[in-house]
């Protein structure tokens, strides 16, 4: 009896055949094998990844080149030199200071400069790899809680790592009764004795300040005002602040919202909640029967009180959603504020509450991990096609200085490969630089540290200080390197703060003079993204041989005499400023910019803290023997975006990459998101 075939013997013999096969064809196997494997490693070392950076030189040299490891794509880079580009510093100067008198810009200034010196000592005196230093502070920092909790004390708290979609941060707290504040305007227009009842709070999520002297950004300013706004109603004010410069409110009084459409993850903006000045129309007993008989029965809606009240304990959480805050008050969501352009969950590192409220607790949960930014390997592209090129030798047309803060890898990183790969910028008709002061790190284990407005006297048992003294030692040093490697950053070996912004500005002017003979510079910030090509075409066409003010020009405006924002009259006397274009972005001709560098050099030229009204000023006194022409334009925008801009300001480095491939397909718009 012949024996049948089955299914599983078919299956014998075809992995027989197939280990046969193998065994023939196993050298060319390998072979194959070994030469996907070259190609892939060499696509991994093109110069285009950023995934595997070279360890940066250590010497200044113009001369030295240096070995990169294998894999990175890079070969040998010749380095460019750097050196502080201010030696020596000549005291600034007001008219109204007498010889041996100094203002207290001059002490501060004297100390940022004696401070920064040794800062620069000390990040040109590290030999080892900086990249090390920056995987040693990445390792002891890049586990941060998943909760934080604050009892009966303090009412700032540190997230380590922000936010991230799905964290909340609640605040228990009871708001005081209601103080008697002077109000001057209503004194002057004779209403009572010019004082009105306030009771007010603030619950800020801020990032960290790059500048000393400047407020950290405010990522969510939530304001309930209990008493003593203008409305004379119960309002919850919702903001975002960038260095210094608020955007438009989102307030909320109660009031029905206008657009049922209008919401941030399905939430309403704006609850309704019980008006003195609203009063519900109530159905008769027999029209509500009537409506109930035919099927047209009315839901019952739920009303509720204003949230706060003086005196009574709240309950108050923040949630971030997928599209905006969500606050809810007792468990009762009340508001919801959508995320801004240009602020990120995870630089929300702080909350700070202030104000008219007694904070019993705050707690923090589902909070990230690790923080996204902490690794400079995965911000700075090392990359032969984003370094700069030398000076030219003959005179540019335009020069572009770029004020940055020490630690803005990433701003000045999408800079690079965004509007400084521009045609003007490549065929150096046009050529920019960054201008980076120095931070200031401590070099003891007990310190009195001023973070987020408060000056906190802390010690950490842990050794959590010196990670922080690492980290900013550690931005000094990648500072220095990223500057000798790109070659497109000019250091100013003083301590960066907001009054001495002005410094940089002279800088830019005296760079641009002494280095470049530049026929005319423009003055931008690292947020700031510039079309060049129209800039250069709006500055040929404004010409007109004159000498030229070009920019976002503001007239008439006075200083602020009270508040926070208090320019005293020792620091402005006048009643107003001078004609000033916005700083994000203006230029002048070199005539005015050799004018400010002369007047600087013989100690005459009057400095301000507000370094875009300081240019005002210069000008106004160059216009007095020789006429400049004014030219304004909106386009130079001060606040965000516009369409067919100049410049856009308050760009994040994401938004600069899409404002780029815009512009490379031929279209200058907006991008409206984070």
């Amino acid at each position: 009896m012949a024996r049948r075939w089955r299914p599983s013997h078919l299956v014998l013999v075809a992995g027989a055949a197939y280990l046969l096969l193998i065994s023939l064809k196993f050298r060319r196997v390998l072979d194959l094998a070994t030469s996907d494997l070259a190609a892939t490693d060499a696509a991994f070392s093109s110069p285009s990844s950023s995934d595997h950076l070279p360890p940066l030189p250590v010497s200044t040299t113009t001369t030295t080149t240096t070995s990169t490891s294998p894999g990175n794509g890079n070969g040998n880079a010749t380095l460019f030199q750097v050196q502080p580009f201010w030696h020596r510093y000549d005291r600034v100067s007001l008219p109204d200071i007498v010889a041996r008198n100094r203002s207290a810009l001059d002490r501060m200034t004297d100390d940022a400069w004696a401070l920064g010196l040794t800062a620069w000592e000390d990040a040109a005196a590290f030999a080892g790899d900086p990249w090390e230093l920056a995987a040693v502070d990445t390792a002891t920092t890049d586990k941060c809680p998943s909760a934080v909790s604050v009892r009966a004390r303090g009412r700032v708290v540190f997230l380590p790592c922000g936010l991230a979609a799905g964290s909340s941060v609640t605040v228990v707290g009871t708001p005081r009764a209601a103080h008697k504040e002077y109000v001057p305007q209503l004194a002057r227009m004779r209403q009572g004795d010019g004082t009105v009842l306030v009771s007010q709070f603030m619950v800020e999520l801020q990032g960290l300040r790059a500048v000393d002297g400047e407020d950290p950004p405010r990522i969510l300013h939530l304001n309930p005002r209990l008493r003593g706004d203008w409305s004379q109603r119960p309002i919850i004010e919702h903001n975002t602040c960038y260095r210094m410069q608020w955007g438009s409110a989102q307030r909320c009084d109660g009031s029905p919202p206008e657009d049922n459409d209008d919401k941030v993850d399905g939430f309403t903006k704006c609850e309704k909640w019980i008006r003195d000045d609203v009063v519900d129309t109530k159905e008769s007993k027999t029209t509500s029967w009537l409506k109930r008989f035919i099927g047209r029965a009315k839901k019952p809606a739920m009303t509720w009180p204003f949230p706060f009240v003086e005196d009574r304990l709240f309950v108050l959480t923040m949630q971030a959603g997928v599209e905006g805050f969500h606050i809810y008050v007792g468990g009762r969501h009340v508001t919801s504020f959508p995320y801004r352009p240009g602020f990120t969950l995870e630089d929300a590192t702080g909350l700070f509450v202030k104000g008219d409220v007694d904070v019993h607790s705050v707690y923090a949960t589902a909070l990230p991990m690790s923080h996204p930014s902490f690794s400079l390997q995965q911000v700075l592209e090392m990359s032969e096609k984003w370094r700069t090129r030398p000076l030219p030798k003959d005179p540019v047309f335009l020069f572009i200085g770029i004020l940055s803060a020490s630690n803005h890898f990433a701003e000045r990183m999408a800079v690079r490969k965004t509007w400084m790969q521009s045609s003007e910028v490549r065929s150096s008709k046009v050529v920019a630089r960054f201008f980076v002061a120095l931070i200031l790190y401590w070099s003891s284990k007990f310190h009195s540290a001023w973070l987020y407005g408060f000056s906190l006297c802390v010690e950490w048992d842990d050794g959590s200080m010196n990670r922080k003294n690492n980290s900013r030692k550690e931005v000094n040093v990648m500072l220095k390197r990223e500057a000798e490697y790109f070659g497109d950053i000019v250091i100013l070996p003083f301590i960066d703060r907001y009054e001495l912004v002005v410094l940089k500005t002279i800088a830019i002017c005296e760079y641009g003079v002494q280095n470049l003979a530049a026929v005319h510079i423009m003055k931008c910030d690292d947020d700031t993204f510039v079309r060049v090509d129209v800039v250069v075409r709006h500055i040929k066409l404004n010409n007109g041989g004159r000498p030229l003010y070009m920019g976002n020009l503001n007239l008439l405006h006075r200083p602020l005499r009270m508040g926070k924002w208090t320019v005293t009259t020792e620091e402005w006397p006048e009643d107003i400023y001078p004609p000033y274009a916005n700083g994000p972005g203006y230029v002048i001709s070199g005539d005015i910019a050799k004018f400010v560098v002369s007047q600087h050099a013989n100690q005459s030229l009057r400095l301000f803290k507000m370094e875009d009204v300081s240019m005002g000023l210069w000008v106004e006194k160059f216009n007095s023997t020789s006429p400049v022409k004014y030219s304004h334009s909106w386009k130079f925008c001060q606040y965000g975006c516009l369409e067919n801009y100049y410049t856009a300001h308050y760009q994040s480095p994401r938004q600069m990459l899409c404002l780029w491939d815009k512009l490379v397909q031929g279209r200058a718009s907006c991008c409206n998101y984070r």
